[in-house]
């Protein structure tokens, strides 16, 4: 007899009308293993791992659990057979307690609810090693809080396969980290594993064997310790891939924008942005380092025009620009870019095609009452070609893209208007290491162009290669800007959790600091 797998996938195949979105497909997993399924943005990962946890059937092939062939036809037999997906987005009822998320879904739960269930759910994740209130609301919680509450969901359910779907996208270093303890001790009591993932780095370190998908066609599988990012990029793209990212020396210019004694409320009426100071200089990547939560997307918003502000100023040319409209700030002479962390939400409107999309930043601008569809086509075409989108074609709603499609849609959009200053907010999540770097790629040329870059960022390997100065908050205060290129991940983190106190050695903070501007000052220095 061959070895026993958890599961075993032979020549799955599924297509959507034309799309083949896995072909001929063939992936197995043992017991107690961390498998890693790599692939491009639209390779057919997600698509395939829903047709295990039963939110699809596959056209054509056949799953095997512990040996047998099975039939899963919806969530509820991929529970029974003890399959359980932690999704990348979550499916969490905000208003509920962790242990009531848990609680409704558990067919052994009743019909009333027990006191008793708050203890039995903490025991059950201390068990594991996980750190959970079970009475805390959902709306409550941190990204990192709700990625633990859907690990601790299907792990209450029994399930003995668990499928991640990108776990370490909205997760700090340290984060990850305890992450994969847990997972290492999951899987010393026997349980399979199987983490999509884009972050090459963190496939190196947690699984044991690593397989790739190219177009929807599985490429091979490899074991971990015999293989590197190199190979492991060629296996998934298909052609050699350079893996530098480059830091082009820029002349500096004069400061776009200078950010005086910020401070900005949440939306729970606490202070997210507390007396912040640094200005945005063309020709240069400011990165934003910081835990999730720690006011980087109310200051993203405040920038942009779309979040109120508590006090201080935000001066362009002398103006201070804080109250004023996207619109107003555009009149004023400052043509920004804001690249929010949630696309669909924010970023894009996710009924209305691609081509519409990229006509909503300048429908306005129109001759006459009718919109020039035929040049949004023709724009919306080329940025298809240059970032390498994968969709139908114009015309096709940006939510039945991939999420790294989607991205790249809402990239390209902003980059076509022609910003002198671009905000962006974690523009890489979710994309796999080749859009990743094409991605990195443009920022460069923008930085080249002279544009002035704020990088909200969480891979801190990256910030340190990409960006030239960074800027770390933690609870909403900076605690220093250092140079990219003389810092470390280590000391970065330490500043991240507030042990390490910077702000008075303040990096980017030219002579003469005190004095009423820091843009006069740092244009005596450049005279």
């Amino acid at each position: 007899m061959g070895e026993q797998y958890a599961i075993e996938m032979r020549g799955i195949c599924k297509s959507f009308g034309s799309v083949a979105a896995n072909k001929n497909v063939n992936l197995n997993v043992k017991p107690g293993e961390i498998l890693a399924l790599l692939g491009e943005n639209g390779s057919g990962k997600t698509t395939l791992m829903n047709m295990l946890s039963g939110i699809y059937k596959p056209d054509s092939g056949s799953i095997f659990v512990d040996g047998q062939e099975v039939a899963i036809n919806s969530p509820e037999d991929a529970k029974k057979l003890g399959i359980g997906m932690v999704h990348q987005h979550f499916k969490l009822v905000d208003v509920f307690s962790a242990a009531d998320n848990i609680w409704l879904g558990d067919d052994r739960s009743g019909a009333v609810l027990k006191k008793s269930r708050y203890d039995t759910i903490g025991e059950m994740a201390r068990k594991f090693g996980f750190d959970i209130d079970p009475r805390k609301k959902v709306y409550n919680m941190a990204v990192s809080e709700k990625q633990t509450l859907e690990i601790v969901k299907v792990l209450y359910y029994g399930a003995k396969i668990i499928i991640l779907d990108e776990p370490t996208a909205v997760l700090t270093v340290q984060e990850t980290a305890k992450l994969f303890d847990v997972l290492r001790r999951m899987k010393a009591e026997g349980h399979a594993i199987i983490i999509i993932t884009h972050k090459l780095n963190e496939v190196l370190e947690i699984s044991d064997r690593v397989a790739i998908l190219r177009k929807g066609e599985y490429i091979c599988t490899v074991d971990t310790a015999s293989t590197d990012e190199q190979q492991l990029t060629e296996f998934m793209v298909g052609r050699k891939v350079e893996l530098n990212i480059s830091r082009p020396v820029v002349e500096k210019t004069r400061p776009l924008l200078e950010i005086r004694d910020l401070t900005i409320r949440n939306d729970e009426g606490a202070n997210a942005i507390d007396h912040v100071n640094f200005y945005i200089r063309g020709g240069e990547i400011l990165g934003v380092a910081g835990i999730a939560g720690c006011g980087q997307k109310e200051l993203c918003e405040a920038i942009a025009g779309l979040r109120p502000i508590d006090s201080g100023m935000m001066i362009h040319k002398g103006d201070n620009i804080v109250g004023l409209t996207p619109k107003a700030i555009l009149e004023k002479g400052i043509s920004m870019s804001f690249i929010p962390e949630d696309r669909l939400g924010m970023g894009l409107a996710p009924s209305m095609s691609v081509t519409d999309n990229m006509l909503l930043k300048k429908y306005d601008q129109a001759k006459g009452p009718f919109v020039d569809r035929k040049t949004g086509r023709a724009e919306a075409q080329q940025v298809i070609d240059e970032l390498e989108i994968v969709t139908p074609s114009t015309e096709t709603p940006v939510r039945r893209l991939s999420g790294g499609n989607v991205q790249k849609v809402l990239l390209g959009r902003e980059i076509k208007a022609g910003p002198n200053v671009i905000v962006t907010a974690y523009p890489v999540r979710g994309l796999d290491i080749n859009s990743s770097y094409a991605i990195y790629d443009i920022l460069n040329r923008q930085k080249k162009d002279g544009v002035g870059i704020l990088f909200v960022g969480e891979d801190l390997d990256v910030m340190i290669d990409l960006c030239d100065k960074i800027m770390v908050l933690c609870h909403g205060r900076v605690m220093g800007v250092v140079h990219a290129h003389k810092t470390s991940k280590e000391e970065l983190g330490l500043m991240m959790t507030g042990a390490l106190d910077l702000s008075n050695k303040y990096e980017d903070k030219p002579a003469g600091y005190a004095r009423d501007s820091l843009i006069e000052k740092a244009e005596e220095v450049e005279e």
